[in-house]
């Protein structure tokens, strides 16, 4: 029985996209890393708990499949920001992310040396 969860979790791995946007935090990435945790034998891993194993599948796999998304349809792709999907999966980017990060050090950086500036020349009049 092992080795048809093990086959069934292969499959799933094999149909979850990877985002290349989100390097480091991709699901579909890390679900490949948990499954080859779990099934580290292949096919003739035992399994501790089958039930738990098989309520994870099934909840990946509504996952995967948008099963809530379908059931429960939205009226519009935009979020209470009035911000789109496509937009959201920008900004969520690893790449948007460092430049963010970039800009926030920027920011910081200028901050202190402004009042480090400050301090030395206070100083300098004492």
């Amino acid at each position: 029985m092992a080795a048809t969860r093990y086959r069934r979790f292969l499959k799933l791995c094999e149909e979850w996209p990877v985002e290349e946007t989100k390097r480091g935090r991709d699901l579909g990435a890390f679900l490949r890393q948990r499954v080859a945790q779990a099934f580290r034998e292949g096919e003739s891993t035992q399994i501790a708990d089958p039930a738990n194993c098989d309520q994870m599948y099934e909840s990946l796999v509504r996952i995967h499949t948008n099963f809530y998304k379908n059931k429960y349809p939205r009226l519009k792709d935009t979020s209470f920001t009035g911000v789109t999907v496509e937009e959201c999966k920008l900004v969520l980017a690893t790449d948007s992310g460092k430049q963010m990060e970039e800009m926030k050090k920027g920011k910081w950086k200028k901050l202190r040396e402004k009042f480090s500036t400050k301090n030395a020349e206070e100083d300098s009049k004492l």
